[in-house]
């Protein structure tokens, strides 16, 4: 995977080191690390720097983004992908239930990273399985891959993103990036039995683990970590209801634990409402991400509809 990124020094940044620039710009201590270890990943006006190099106003710093090597555990397997989006940064995939993102013991050849993994052999370009938004197993829909070392840092400092304030002019010039790049919106559909109440709102309920599970999570108002909901109703048919939900935080199995707390638990759900009537997986989609491009600084927005084994449980019966 090769990147070329081009950025023109203005009078406002006259006298950032290099640095100070790239870290405005998204880029992480991690990354810096990376680049420093190839003379020809950062120039000015062609020529190699230092990370204290001193820029000025019309120059020209070019990082080169070079990584030969591709993922080695990831045996690359044909299968069906769903790619909703692709640039030289990231890629969106419709990812659907049934398909891990990761392999594992027992999904060895059947993830979304055994896809990629064959996509980009078919292409001869080394990649590195770098997943953003990681989903369950049985969780269709929306999630982001990124294509190199630089967008991924970037894309999982967005998805964490927390506002900055009362911080020194040096300490500000160091997150302009956050600033401009206010996270990364994730609203998700879900099907629960019954009618819910009330029709909208908010979740706030910290998570923890299960005791005795290294899988399940609980609501731990003790030692449980912030999690945030949002939630409304859009539909009520065939007995249930089709709920959207925004997450503030993304906490491992946060939908599912909250609509249960709510008292609403989601339908199809193995750990934590095996409901198997009407589908066989938690009744879970990511349908919709929105995200300012991490490199371009273009907004972006992607959906994906809901899937078939959704839509029959909300058609008549």
């Amino acid at each position: 995977m090769h990147r070329t990124l081009n950025y023109q020094i203005t009078e406002k940044e006259q006298d950032f080191s290099v640095k100070q620039y790239l870290k405005s710009k998204g880029y992480s201590t991690q990354n810096m690390i990376q680049l420093k270890k190839n003379a020809e990943c950062v120039l000015v006006n062609n020529a190699p720097v230092y990370m204290t190099h001193r820029l000025n106003p019309g120059d020209l710093l070019t990082i080169h983004i070079i990584e030969e090597t591709s993922s080695e555990k990831i045996l690359p397997v044909e299968l069906p992908l769903d790619i909703v989006y692709e640039d030289e940064d990231f890629m969106v995939i419709n990812k659907p239930a049934g398909m891990p993102i990761h392999p594992s013991m027992n999904n060895y050849d059947n993830s979304v990273a055994n896809a990629l993994a064959w996509y980009f052999r078919q292409k001869e370009i080394p990649f590195v399985f770098r997943c953003v938004n990681r989903l369950d197993r049985d969780t269709s829909g929306l999630t982001i891959i990124a294509k190199h070392y630089v967008s991924a840092g970037m894309l999982s400092r967005m998805l964490t993103a927390e506002g900055t304030s009362n911080r020194t002019t040096q300490e500000q010039s160091t997150s302009d990036f956050i600033e401009k790049h206010k996270g990364i919106r994730r609203r998700y559909l879900a099907i629960v039995r019954g009618q819910v109440t009330p029709s909208s709102g908010t979740i706030n309920a910290p998570l923890g683990r299960k005791p005795g599970s290294v899988i399940e999570r609980v609501v731990d108002f003790e030692k449980g970590e912030t999690a945030v909901t949002h939630y409304h109703v859009l539909e009520e048919k065939n007995g249930h209801s089709l709920v959207s939900l925004e997450l503030e935080t993304g906490r491992t199995h946060q939908i599912r634990i909250h609509m249960k707390y709510l008292g609403f638990p989601l339908i199809g759900d193995y750990l934590y409402n095996p409901d198997m009537e009407y589908i066989g997986r938690q009744a879970l989609h990511s349908y919709r991400l929105s995200f300012t491009h991490p490199i371009t600084g273009a907004a972006m927005e992607f959906s994906a509809p809901l899937p078939e084994d959704m839509r029959k449980v909300l058609s008549s019966s």
